[in-house]
């Protein structure tokens, strides 16, 4: 009776195990971009070189219209790990994480779906910038590095190769060198080719970190959520020469739309402070001093060599997936945190609630699902949350303002009730499939704007004095976002 149990056990072992393989939850593999607007050739570009973010983007799912719910590192992030638009002003801050997470006990709600996502059984790791921190850990760009963690109840593991630069904010802001922004005081250039290896900015000793975990956490018994914060094409445009190589700078267009939008206040938009913050800039820009048609290009194949030093990255990390043989059970993420006006209505940077400052790429690639699928529903960045945690089958223990578009992947059905909030500039700014409705709470007028997304998607006129009737059809939803942030 032994023998035959012990043989009727042996035959159910591989079933038993292909039952376990099959019910295990899927690992996450989370890439944040700082500063990528959707300037890829996935998305229509056809200058930029990004083979592997397109080779993901035809195995996966493309979501066309993904806007974030604040054009600002910091604030962005906080609705990403929360699932919640900004509550108050303090909520569009770059240190909102720090104020209100970090110094937090635990308690019944997960402080980020990072967190909740280890509270049901995932191995979490951070590599990078995923918070607003440079390396997940509290201190001002000109200290030495903290051990409090920005996020201290997320993170299984935190780890960060500082290089050369030694700190995550000098890493951040470094040149080849070794020296940054900081350090040189900010006489420094907007931009760098530099003579090295991937490995010669930081961003290449991320990817090599990120490998290294991925050999370890193949044989984990847990799932994992893997981040993995990328600091380029954040300012200084900084990347080896041999991607500033792939262009030809006479094939890279200017901006289509770089003259200031008609009808509109000049408090709208901004003088690139950050941008103008690399003293040894070129060219000085603002409102009143447009960029040269040579110098815009420069700075444009500047911003375009460093996404391509980031798809490499990607590749690579992606290839180690595969080879790793964690393909077929691995979700992975790209999301970038914001968009970049690239001289687009006179500005160099964020900070905006145009479209050029809102709109960010976000690619989903889902195990045997969902192939070379485009979604042109509007998303926002909190739906994130809820969505990947459907794709697990975890449920969601609180409410938040996020909603889950995994129904989209099943019918992309495109309705006036898909809608994003946007936030900043004493501003809300709503986004349907047509148009983008933007509401001042300021004493400059005009406080109403109105783009015609069919008729102008480069947002060049505002239209609201002439539109009165949709604007007060819109204003009923944009006021639906406000939650007394503002009166």
């Amino acid at each position: 009776m032994k023998e035959m149990l012990k043989i009727l056990l042996i035959g159910l072992l591989p079933i038993l195990i292909s039952c376990v393989k099959e019910t295990k939850k899927p690992n996450i593999v989370f890439i944040a971009i700082d500063d990528l607007r959707p300037d890829l050739g996935c998305y229509g570009n056809s200058v930029v070189h990004s083979p592997n973010i397109d080779k993901l983007a035809s195995e996966g799912v493309l979501f066309e219209n993904h806007f974030v719910n604040a054009p600002t590192c910091g604030a962005s992030r906080q609705s990403l790990l929360t699932g919640m638009r900004p509550k108050t002003r303090a909520y569009l801050r770059n240190d909102i994480t720090e104020q209100v997470i970090s110094n937090k006990p635990e308690s019944a709600i997960p402080e980020t779906f990072i967190h909740q996502f280890k509270r049901n059984g995932y191995h979490t790791v951070g590599i990078g910038k995923i918070s607003h921190s440079a390396d997940g850990f509290i201190y001002g760009y000109n200290e030495k590095p903290s051990g409090i963690k920005e996020l201290p109840h997320s993170w299984d593991e935190l780890l960060f190769d500082y290089g050369k630069w030694k700190t995550g904010w000098n890493a951040f802001f470094g040149y080849v060198n070794g020296e940054n922004r900081q350090s040189l005081k900010k006489q420094v250039k907007p931009y760098e080719k530099g003579i090295v290896d991937d490995t010669g900015y930081v961003d290449g000793l991320s990817t090599q970190l990120a490998i290294s975990k991925l050999n370890e956490l193949k044989n984990n018994s847990k799932p994992f959520f893997l981040g993995i914060g990328f600091f380029k094409p954040h300012l200084p445009f900084n990347s080896p020469k041999k991607y500033w190589d792939l262009y030809d700078r006479d094939s890279i267009a200017i901006s289509p739309n770089p003259l200031l939008p008609k009808n509109v206040h000049l408090n709208s938009l901004h003088n690139s402070e950050e941008f103008n913050g690399y003293k040894l800039s070129d060219e000085k820009v603002s409102l009143v001093h447009l960029a040269s048609d040579e110098y815009a290009k420069k700075l444009i194949h500047s911003y375009y060599a460093c996404i391509s030093y980031i798809d490499y990255q990607i590749g690579l990390i992606v290839n180690k997936i595969n080879s790793l043989g964690l393909a077929e059970n691995t979700i992975i993420v790209v999301w970038g945190d914001h968009g970049w006006h690239l001289g687009d209505q006179k500005v160099w940077g964020k900070h905006t609630l145009f479209e050029n400052a809102l709109k960010s790429a976000l690619i989903i690639k889902i195990p045997k699902k969902y192939n070379s699928r485009s979604i042109s529903s509007i998303v926002e960045t909190v739906d994130i949350y809820p969505s990947l945690l459907e794709l697990c089958n975890i449920d969601l223990s609180h409410p938040i303002d996020g909603e889950s578009f995994v129904n989209l992947l099943e019918n992309d059905n495109v309705t006036e009730s898909n809608v994003a909030y946007s936030y900043y500039k004493e501003g809300i700014s709503l986004r349907t499939d047509r148009y983008r409705l933007t509401k001042y709470y300021r004493n400059e007028l005009p406080k109403i704007e109105l783009y015609d997304h069919k008729n102008d998607p480069l947002e060049t006129t505002n239209i609201a004095m002439d539109s009165p009737k949709i604007v007060a059809k819109l204003m009923t939803l944009l006021e639906k976002g406000n939650n007394g942030l503002y009166k």
